[in-house]
């Protein structure tokens, strides 16, 4: 187990202002004034002048009651044995050790005080004050040095556990403040990388396949005049698609745009028109289904991703080579889908490899997995998705 470190007093203490040090030091004068009006009848010149010396001293020393808190709190304690002007110091620098709250200084120091109050009224106060019936003048001078000093001592107890208070609920705000904000920039990455995932699921595939498209007709000099025209017009058809695709991401991306989660998503239905496109557009696939049923709305657009993104693939490193897809499985074992095609070549293409991690993300979120090997000379997409999610 290891100890939790208490924070230093000092910590807790705020910095005092100019109206903060005038008015302590003006109460300090006025509870010296107090007791120099009442106690100076009788007294010679040499005493006066040792009042009035230690006392000065006191109001001194005691503007570094924080930097020396025992230190002072035992020299003006002292002092105010010997001089009354010293009490109004002695009080300031009791109450201040007493904010620390630290009963090892506050004990010994506070005993010291009723020891000074005692000697002083014992030996120093030259005037003779009237007793009170029936209570002997040293009892009534023991029990008010008592209450004064238990009341310096409860008077700086409540003013440090008050500052502690005010510094821990100041902590715990700016936490809060701290952890809202922290919470508002995670909310901010996860919705960016959502939008950056779905428009790299949406566009690239729309793209490579226009791309794919225009490069075969390039090197297609044997079509007629109708057949380029129909090629350019499918060419067409795909670039408009991309751009009504990209309308709605930014859409979104703006915020006047569908709800991310009410605008129009793939299905698990749409499958079989994704994979007819890519057909239409000179490709190669093998499309088998085996899966019973039909799946939830969820897992049915992730597995739409996962083969769209497999598509994407295959069109872009190995143009002309045979792409199998193959999907298994039932409500009580999940969904296994594997995509297969021969190795072609590194692609260039900004951002290339991005859409695997992301496709990765995407099917981890839904408890699944997702991995991608090669064997030989074939690329493997295979992924696993539970049925529910």
């Amino acid at each position: 187990m290891y100890a939790v470190q208490q924070p230093s007093p000092e910590a807790y203490q705020p910095r005092l202002s100019l109206w903060g040090h005038v008015w302590r030091y003006l109460l300090a004068l006025g509870i010296s004034a107090v007791g120099l009006v009442s106690s100076t009848d009788g007294w010679p010149e040499w005493r006066f002048a040792l009042d009035l010396g230690l006392g000065v001293l006191s109001m001194v020393l005691v503007f570094w009651r924080r930097r020396w808190p025992v230190a002072i709190a035992t020299f003006t304690t002292v002092a105010g044995a010997f001089s009354i002007l010293s009490a109004g110091a002695s009080t300031l620098a009791l109450v201040s050790l007493a904010t620390r709250r630290r009963w090892r200084e506050i004990i010994p120091i506070s005993l010291l005080n009723f020891a000074a109050g005692m000697f002083w009224f014992a030996v120093m106060e030259t005037t003779t004050a009237e007793e009170i019936p029936g209570i002997p003048l040293w009892g009534f001078n023991l029990g008010a040095n008592v209450v004064i000093v238990a009341a310096m001592v409860a008077w700086g107890m409540y003013i440090g556990s008050r500052r502690e208070l005010i510094a821990t609920l100041r902590l715990r705000a700016e936490t809060a403040e701290a952890e809202q904000a922290l919470r508002v920039s995670q909310a901010r990455e996860t919705e960016r990388r959502r939008i950056a995932r779905e428009m790299h699921d949406v566009l690239a595939h729309r793209i490579s396949h226009i791309s794919m498209q225009a490069g075969a007709l390039a090197y297609r000099e044997d079509l007629s005049a109708d057949q380029v025209r129909g090629e350019v017009g499918t060419i067409r058809d795909g670039a408009h698609r991309a751009l009504d695709d990209l309308r709605t991401v930014l859409g979104v991306l703006r915020g006047n745009g569908e709800d991310p989660e009410t605008a129009p998503q793939p299905t698990y239905a749409d499958l079989g028109r994704l994979v007819e496109e890519a057909r239409t557009g000179g490709m190669n696939i093998t499309f088998e289904d085996d899966v019973e049923g039909s799946p939830p709305e969820a897992v049915g657009r992730s597995i739409y991703r996962v083969v769209q993104e497999g598509i994407t693939n295959a069109r872009k490193h190995a143009p002309g080579a045979a792409l199998q897809v193959s999907l298994q499985g039932s409500e009580e074992h999940g969904i296994d889908l594997l995509l297969r095609n021969r190795l072609g070549f590194d692609s260039n293409t900004p951002g290339a490899g991005l859409g695997l991690i992301g496709l990765t993300e995407r099917v981890d979120l839904a408890g699944g997995r997702l991995a991608h090997r090669t064997e030989k000379d074939v690329f493997i997409l295979e992924a696993w998705l539970p049925w529910g999610q």
